[in-house]
């Protein structure tokens, strides 16, 4: 507790003090929570010590690494979309390409296949 807080109880006390009690009385009532309020103190080093604290520190630690660790795999992530995307474009095309040559290439056997038959057929007739 703070002095702000144990005047804010020494005035609650002298508030609550009516005529039936005496000053006597109400002098060791306050020395008694003053001791009191003296003896609670906060050790800071034994409250990082507690278990408690100390998971909490990990917790905090493990967030820190988390959010490092996001940030890289969104560098990534990032890299791998451009070549995911870039792939994409260049693998669409080339099958196209492929497609249109197979197209052509069926159409040339099959003019070749008709000029051989043709020829045969001279051939033969000669």
């Amino acid at each position: 507790f703070g002095s702000s807080h144990i005047g804010f109880i020494l005035v609650v006390l002298a508030i609550e003090a009516d005529g039936n009690m005496n000053m006597k009385a109400f002098l060791l009532l306050c020395a008694a929570v003053l001791s009191s309020v003296l003896a609670l103190s906060f050790d800071e080093d034994a409250a990082k010590n507690r278990p408690v604290s100390k998971v909490i520190t990990l917790l905090k630690d493990m967030l820190k690494q988390l959010e490092k660790e996001a940030a890289e795999d969104e560098e990534i992530y990032d890299k791998m979309a451009c070549w995911c995307e870039t792939n994409d474009k260049e693998k669409t095309k080339a099958i196209a390409d492929a497609e249109a040559k197979i197209e052509d290439l069926t159409t040339k056997i099959e003019e070749l296949t008709a000029a051989s038959a043709r020829l045969n057929t001279e051939i033969k007739n000669l």
